[in-house]
């Protein structure tokens, strides 16, 4: 019995090789899955990215705003790349948390940033889920020189006749998008 197993075992791991190395499967992440802040992957797409803002901050920190698109949901989702553009390897700066409780005991964040509709003078925060955490991307630490990761933030949407609004991080300067 023993040996039939084996044997089924090592039949059903060699079928259908032809030589080729077996593909990854892409890992599925939430939205609050902490991204890799030491992780310099390229882009998914390799349709160039349109830049909506730069934005520099504290430390050679640089965010790149690519998109800013609002959903049925009454969403607005703000996506990005935060970049280390310095020679050494540096934390990001806790200013970019906020200084909200909830979103404090959450760990690393950008639930610091706001958009600002200053036309209807009102100001937006990054939304909060019914725990606290802030539905931004999260687990942001150490970057290694010239590294760079993929962000996002979630926002109420503003109202449909606002079409920029000014973008807010702390320790950066402020930027103005285009909404979409």
């Amino acid at each position: 019995m023993a040996v039939t197993a084996a044997g089924l075992v090592l039949g059903v791991a060699g079928c259908g090789s032809d030589d080729e190395p077996p593909k990854s499967q892409p890992t599925n992440s939430s939205s609050s899955t902490p991204t890799s802040s030491e992780g310099d992957k390229e882009p998914q797409s390799e349709a160039p990215e349109e830049t909506l803002a730069v934005l520099k901050g504290q430390d050679g920190f640089e965010l790149t705003i690519t998109s800013a698109q609002r959903d049925a949901g009454g969403f607005l989702t703000v996506k990005g790349r935060l970049k280390n553009t310095s020679d050494r390897g540096r934390a990001l700066p806790q200013a970019v948390k906020g200084n909200e409780t909830e979103v404090l005991k959450h760990g690393d964040s950008l639930g610091g940033a706001t958009l600002v509709d200053g036309i209807a003078k009102k100001r937006y925060y990054v939304l909060r889920d019914t725990d606290g955490r802030p539905l931004t991307t999260t687990g942001l630490d150490i970057f290694r020189a010239q590294a760079s990761s993929e962000v996002f933030l979630q926002f109420p949407a503003p109202p449909a006749g606002t079409t920029e609004v000014s973008f807010q991080l702390p320790t950066f300067e402020p930027g103005t998008i285009k909404l979409s």
